[in-house]
């Protein structure tokens, strides 16, 4: 194992795919010369030229687009939006063309492509760059979501992205580039659609995803001084949603929250906690309870944007409450 920031493992990711094959390339805002508004693809203009790190207009639509175009005859692209914000110029294509191309032409077609798109508040970015619409992607059937909260899983899910053949948005927080953990050295891969129990517990069940599990571990640490074992289920992708091991912890600790960045209301919680009342309704002991987002828009003021989103404190009091 390697200790290394989130930054370093995606980059790894992608130097390791694009070495292993020659039709990955990547495209975008800043992807070349500058190296990448968050520095992930610093370098790579150096090693391997404009044929495969393409530097970009300001036009989601042209971006995603091309990308649509090259996954079909044989390529698989690496289209970098600066922010997923950004996916809103680009919808038409994002979750009506790249997600339904092989399922309307009944197989003939792959769309082997993957969007990185970074997501979330907390820069000060204000609010048109601070989404978190994770939950608008996830709605449609035929592009698969993924959203780590590790570096470990980053790497791992963000190569097994790349070889898939089909369309996947892959989401990174804004401020978690500097987190560090541990990564296997080597070759290794984490299959998409499959959650993970990130720390055991047996007191209450919480459901989180992304930065939403940096806060939930920190948020554990806390309980466990009062005796209070918690057990954090890490999503890490919202579709295809593996709630099998939701079910199974929430049916041991029979209490449970949910924690997400986006807005509560239509939200990723929402769906968890329909799921859990559908599937294992016989095991609730209390109202299962959502922290998520203040329903505003994220403010640019750095004390409104930390009051606006959810914290620590916020997890342990829902911790507490459903017990």
């Amino acid at each position: 194992m390697a200790k290394i920031t989130m930054r370093e493992a995606i980059s790894q990711a992608l130097m390791e795919e694009m070495d292993r094959d020659p039709a990955v390339f990547i495209l975008g805002e800043e992807v070349g010369v500058w190296g990448g508004t968050y520095a992930v693809t610093k370098g790579f203009y150096d090693k391997y030229g404009p044929k495969r790190i393409k530097d970009t207009p300001i036009a989601e639509n042209a971006i995603i687009g091309a990308a649509i175009g090259a996954a079909l005859v044989g390529q698989r692209p690496i289209a970098e939006l600066m922010t997923i914000n950004f996916a809103f110029s680009a919808m038409d294509y994002v979750v009506n063309q790249a997600p339904k191309l092989r399922y309307m032409f009944g197989g003939q077609f792959k769309v082997p492509m993957v969007i990185r798109a970074v997501g979330g508040g907390g820069r000060q970015l204000g609010a048109t760059h601070s989404q978190t619409p994770d939950a608008i992607f996830a709605h449609f059937p035929g592009l698969k979501v993924v959203s780590p909260g590790t570096p470990e899983d980053a790497k791992g899910l963000l190569k097994s992205a790349i070889r898939s053949d089909d369309p996947i948005l892959f989401i990174e927080h804004a401020t978690m580039y500097q987190v560090r953990g541990d990564v296997p050295e080597g070759e290794y891969l984490i299959p998409i659609g499959k959650s993970k129990i990130q720390r055991e517990g047996s007191d209450v069940t919480i459901v989180t995803y992304c930065k939403g599990l940096e806060l939930s571990m920190k948020a554990a640490d806390e309980l466990a001084k009062e005796g209070i074992e918690a057990e954090i289920v890490d999503l890490r992708t919202l579709r295809p949603l593996d709630m099998e091991p939701v079910l199974e912890s929430f049916k041991k600790t029979n209490r449970a929250i949910v924690v997400e960045e986006g807005w509560k209301s239509y939200g990723v919680g929402s769906e968890i906690v329909s799921r859990i009342y559908e599937e294992a309704f016989d095991y609730v002991d209390a109202p299962i309870i959502r922290v998520a987002q203040k329903e505003v828009p994220l403010p640019y003021n750095r004390t409104l944007e930390q009051a606006a989103l959810p914290q620590v404190a916020d997890i342990v009091a829902a911790a507490k409450e459903v017990l």
